[in-house]
């Protein structure tokens, strides 16, 4: 390189850089700012639904909890007084506190299991005209629970249920389905199972088919069997899957309220759960100050079953 070429490279180096022009970086300031307001201008009818159907109807039902308030008259600030009554001198809450644990336990365990070997069996190579299954046993879920409510009631009927009927013909005498503690039990849960067990159902199917089938392959090779391949191959690979439906039907359980309500609580209020208590506490006695205070009361319990769900997923997950 000649000494000229090398001066004037020397020389273009030791030029300071240009600053940018103060214009095209307000410039690009705007537009970034633009982008910014436009992506949560498209984001905001989320956050304005959600605020007005549930941030605001669960900031006003706390405050609604610490009166006394009819819907018509004004609202009357009795401080912890709904709280007390119902911890101290409301026998009838307890009752459907008892009644709703009842109804899920005997509802959620069978459901999740029988969902989990259903979903097994659709997905067999084996089975021919899957579709059709799936499409069958996802029904009830998108039935009326008002129709479900009818044909269970027809079903557990006392006098002309098909059950009572079915136990005559083999000299047995019928139940008292709706006058029954157990009884009662046994419909609502029957009727809830029935519901939920093709939803749960198509969730594990989801899950099967992401297991690899060399596992199987393999396990069928060394000369495992189904039940084996199910117990050692399915329900490890299905474990985080399998506690997310354990969630969703906890939450679930516990705000059951369309099945007791057509079903019927029952002579004895073996029927009456915690979100059906809480209906007829706010729309027929219109005790709603009472009625937010159960609300409350029953998210606390929701609120407390996952995390006892939580800290079990983490104990399994560890191990």
């Amino acid at each position: 390189m000649s000494a000229e070429a090398l001066k004037v490279r020397n020389d273009e180096q030791s030029q300071p850089e240009k600053e940018p022009n103060p214009k095209k970086k307000r410039r690009k300031m705007g537009i970034k700012a633009k982008d910014s307001i436009a992506g949560y201008v498209f984001i905001s009818p989320f956050f304005i639904l959600f605020g007005i159907f549930g941030v605001f109807p669960l900031i006003f039902t706390a405050y609604l909890s610490f009166h006394r308030w009819d819907i018509l008259g004004t609202k009357e600030f009795i401080g912890f007084e709904n709280y007390i009554a119902l911890f101290t001198n409301d026998q009838l809450f307890w009752k459907a506190v008892g009644n709703t644990f009842s109804i899920w336990i005997m509802s959620t365990l069978p459901q999740l299991l029988v969902a989990l070997i259903l979903a097994f069996l659709l997905n067999q190579a084996f089975l021919k005209g899957k579709g059709m299954f799936r499409l069958g046993i996802f029904m009830p879920n998108i039935t009326s629970v008002v129709a479900v409510a009818i044909v269970f009631s027809a079903i557990f009927g006392t006098r002309y249920g098909v059950l009572n009927y079915l136990l005559s013909l083999v000299g047995l005498e019928g139940i008292d389905w709706g006058g029954s503690y157990l009884g009662t039990h046994v419909a609502i849960s029957a009727m809830v199972m029935w519901r939920w067990v093709g939803y749960n159902t198509i969730i594990y199917l989801a899950g099967l088919q992401s297991i690899p089938k060399d596992l199987y392959e393999a396990a069928t090779i060394d000369g495992a069997s189904k039940r084996q391949q199910f117990l050692f191959i399915t329900i490890p690979m299905m474990r985080p899957i399998i506690i997310f439906t354990v969630i969703l039907s906890t939450i679930g359980g516990m705000q059951i309220f369309a099945e007791p309500l057509l079903f019927g609580r029952g002579s004895s209020n073996q029927g009456l759960t915690m979100n059906l208590y809480l209906y007829e506490e706010a729309f027929t006695r219109f005790s709603f100050g009472y009625a937010a205070a159960i609300a409350w009361l029953l998210f606390f319990i929701i609120i407390i079953f996952s995390v006892i769900n939580m800290l079990i997923t983490r104990k399994i997950s560890s191990s």
